[in-house]
């Protein structure tokens, strides 16, 4: 079953907030109104996909500078910016942070369903990339000292003689210690091995 979405509209006028939320619920997606930044950090947020619809002008901190500050935050959701009184340096700097799209008000519904669907997808896929990177450093845990080393010099390209010979062990001792070292991260060919190590930074000494 796929995770329900959650949007968050950040915006000082009621009216459309009111009118967004109802869009987004009108095709099952669940939404919620903010009507400044303040608001939106001191509301629950459940661990969901989902994405953020911010106006440019807001009360207090400006949709434009929370963009900016949203990874110091460790606030992962993609942003949808909207502005009544857009232009282009503005644009470009929403887009040049991140944004998945600029929306000048009035927009067309379509527009906007679009461009947060773009952004809950993006959403789903840097939650899904996350979970895989957790579960490999996880798996990789599981391995020992010595089959960590074993698995950095053979993913090196080292041959199992080469790796026996810098870790002053037998061949066959580095090709059981490589045996588990696959079993145990999921690797079912040494390509296989080597892309994990990659993305662990698990480097030959």
């Amino acid at each position: 079953m796929t995770e329900a979405a959650v949007i968050h509209i950040i915006d000082d006028d009621e009216s459309l907030r009111s009118a967004l939320m109802s869009l987004f619920r009108s095709v099952g997606l669940d939404a919620r109104g903010h009507p400044a930044v303040a608001d939106f950090l001191a509301a629950p947020r459940e661990d969901a996909p989902g994405c953020l619809v911010l106006d440019v002008r807001l009360p207090g901190v400006s949709g434009l500078d929370f963009q900016d500050r949203l990874d110091e935050l460790g606030i992962g959701l993609p942003t949808v910016m909207m502005s009544g009184h857009g232009d282009v340096p503005m644009s470009v700097r929403a887009m040049k942070a991140g944004a998945i799209d600029f929306l000048e008000k009035p927009f067309r519904d379509q527009d906007m369903l679009d461009a947060t669907a773009a952004a809950i997808e993006r959403d789903r896929r840097r939650r899904a990339e996350a979970n895989d990177d957790a579960g490999l450093h996880q798996r990789y845990g599981t391995l020992s000292p010595r089959e960590q080393q074993v698995m950095a010099l053979v993913t090196a390209g080292r041959m199992n003689k080469q790796a026996a010979y810098e870790l002053d062990l037998s061949e066959v001792t580095v090709k059981i210690h490589r045996g588990a070292a696959m079993r145990k991260m999921g690797a079912r060919t040494l390509p296989d091995l080597v892309r994990m190590a990659e993305k662990l930074g698990a480097r030959a000494p």
